[in-house]
C-alpha cells in the first residue's frame, strides 16, 4: 500500500493554504493524504483534492468564548486527542506533519505519544503557540519566514511557505506598471477579512487625483458585516469596487493587480513574492508575538513593499503612499521585481524533501 501522511492543521488560511500545497505534492507523488482538522478548519479545506480524507477532530481555542467555553477547551481537546491515537493507530500513518493552529494539537500529540515521526512548519517569523508546544518534541522544524524566532535549542530549516498550484501557475507573472489606463487594486485582509482595512482604504482611494481615480478598478475583500457599506461607499464614489468576503481566485487576482493592499499574513507574503507584486502591508497590532511585522521584514527591507503599522494606518498616508506608487511606473515595476528575489516557488519541492527523508 502506498505511504500516508498525516497533515495536521486548522484554525485559518495562514495554516490551511501552505498545508494544501504539500498535499497537492504529495499526491502527485503517490502518496496517500489525510487532513486532521476540527470543523472550523474543515471550512479553509474546500480547496483540498478530492483525494484528501478529511478526519475532523474535537478541538477548541482559548481566543473565543466566555469563560465557561474556555474552560471546556481542555476537555474538548482532550477527547480530540484520544480520538485521533485510535485513528492513528489504526492507520499507522509513515509521516505526520503538523502547521499549526489548535486543531493541529490531537493529531500531533498522538503521533509523538505513538512514536510516529513528525515534524513541524512553522508559517510566520515567530512560533505560534501550537508548534511552541512541539518545537522541541518533533524530528524537523521547517521555517517559512527566515529567519524564524525559535526557542533555545531548536535548529529551523529555511524551507519557505509552500504555495498552492494556483499560485504556481502564475510564478512570476508578468507585471504591467501602473499607467494611464485600467490598474487594478487588490485589497485583502486575511482569510478572515479586516475592519480596519475596510474603514481605511475606500476613502483613501477616493482621495486621488481625479485622473489617477477614474483608472483604478478595486477587488475587496471584506467581512461580512462589513460589505455593503464598503461597496455602497465605493459605488457613491463613482469607483469599479468588486467587494466580496472571500476570494477563490486570489492568484489571478494579484497577478493582474498593480498594487496589493493587505495585511502580512505568511501566506500572503509567500503568494506576493511568488508571483512578484509590489504591496502596502499592514500588520496585525493584535498579534500576540507580532509575527505579521516579522513575516513583512524580508518585503520591506528588500524594496518590494511599504509597511504601514496599524498606528498610523490612516486615510492621508495611505492616499499618499499609493499615490507615490502609482505614479511611478520605474518604481513599481523595480517593487515587483524586489518581490520575486524574495520569493521561494521551490519551498513545496524543499519540504517535499524533508517528509519523504523522515519517511525511510
Amino acid at each position: 500500500m502506498n505511504k500516508l501522511l498525516v497533515i495536521a492543521a486548522g484554525g485559518t488560511g495562514g495554516h490551511m493554504f501552505p498545508a494544501q500545497a504539500l498535499a497537492e505534492a504529495m499526491l502527485a507523488k503517490g502518496w496517500r493524504v489525510k487532513l486532521s482538522t476540527d470543523a472550523r478548519g474543515a471550512r479553509y479545506a474546500g480547496g483540498f483534492p478530492d483525494a484528501v480524507e478529511i478526519l475532523e477532530v474535537k478541538s477548541a481555542t482559548f481566543a473565543r468564548g466566555g469563560v465557561l467555553a474556555k474552560l471546556a477547551v481542555p476537555l474538548r481537546i482532550v477527547a480530540g486527542i484520544a480520538g485521533a491515537k485510535w485513528r492513528m493507530w489504526r492507520d499507522r500513518p509513515d509521516v505526520v506533519v503538523g502547521f499549526g493552529g489548535y486543531p493541529a494539537i490531537p493529531a500531533m500529540t498522538a503521533a509523538w505519544v505513538l512514536r510516529v515521526p513528525c515534524m513541524i512548519h512553522e508559517q510566520n517569523g515567530v512560533l505560534g503557540r501550537v508548534n511552541q508546544l512541539f518545537a522541541k518534541r518533533v524530528a524537523k522544524v521547517a521555517c517559512g519566514t527566515w529567519p524564524t524566532k525559535l526557542p533555545d535549542g531548536v535548529v529551523g530549516l529555511d524551507v519557505g511557505n509552500p504555495v498552492r498550484a494556483a499560485v504556481l501557475e502564475r510564478a512570476g507573472a508578468g507585471y504591467m506598471p501602473p499607467g494611464d489606463y485600467p490598474m487594478s487594486i487588490l485589497v485583502m485582509g486575511g482569510s478572515q477579512g479586516a475592519r480596519i482595512l475596510s474603514d481605511i482604504v475606500p476613502p483613501a482611494i477616493a482621495a486621488l487625483p481625479d485622473d489617477m481615480r477614474r483608472n483604478i478598478r478595486v477587488a475587496h475583500q471584506a467581512r461580512d458585516e462589513d460589505m455593503s457599506r464598503v461597496a455602497k461607499f465605493y459605488a457613491d464614489s463613482g469607483i469599479d469596487a468588486d467587494v466580496q468576503p472571500f476570494f477563490n481566485d486570489v492568484p489571478k487576482r494579484m497577478s493582474e493587480a498593480q498594487l496589493v493592499i493587505t495585511r502580512s499574513g505568511a501566506s500572503t507574503i509567500a503568494d506576493l513574492t511568488v508571483i512578484g507584486r509590489p504591496a502596502i502591508l499592514v500588520p496585525l497590532a493584535a498579534a500576540i508575538r507580532d509575527e505579521q511585522t516579522a513575516n513583512a521584514r524580508q518585503m520591506v527591507d528588500a524594496g518590494a513593499a511599504i509597511l504601514i503599522p496599524e498606528s498610523q494606518f490612516e486615510v492621508p498616508a495611505l492616499t499618499a503612499q499609493i499615490e507615490l506608487i502609482l505614479s511611478n511606473e520605474k518604481g513599481a515595476l523595480q517593487m515587483s521585481i524586489a518581490a520575486l528575489s524574495c520569493g521561494k516557488p521551490d519551498a513545496t519541492t524543499r519540504l517535499v524533501a524533508l517528509v519523504e527523508d523522515l519517511a525511510v
